[in-house]
């Protein structure tokens, strides 16, 4: 998809730093504020004129060759078979039966001896 496609990202830095970034559309320049907080030894940059914008352009492909896909027998028994047994594989679990839902669990046995505390020295 992205080999196909083009697309434009705009950035807008003032003072060395990143202000806007945009995707597809242009970048907003900074406010005037932003220009008026700098101190007496940027004014002069300022002055220059502190403000760049940068764009990275990504161009896309449009000389893509065409392949054409082309079904031999072999091929479409090989497909038919496994969309078969894929489909069938799931056939019996649909009813969720528990066996031993009506089944009482095993007595656990306890140890006499310990559970009276009698113990042979």
């Amino acid at each position: 998809m992205f080999a196909t496609s083009s697309f434009t990202v705009n950035m807008h830095f003032c003072c060395n730093k990143l202000v806007d970034i945009a995707v597809l559309t242009k970048a907003k320049v900074c406010d005037s504020s932003i220009m008026s907080q700098t101190n007496l030894t940027k004014k002069s940059s300022v002055e220059k004129g502190c403000c760049d914008n940068k764009s990275i352009i990504k161009k896309g492909e449009d000389n893509l060759q065409k392949t054409s896909f082309k079904m031999e027998n072999q091929n479409l028994v090989f497909l038919h078979t496994l969309v078969y047994t894929y489909a069938n594989l799931f056939e019996g679990l649909d009813k969720n039966t528990v066996p031993f839902l009506n089944y009482d669990p095993p007595l656990i046995p306890k140890d006499i001896q310990v559970l009276h505390e009698v113990y042979l020295i």
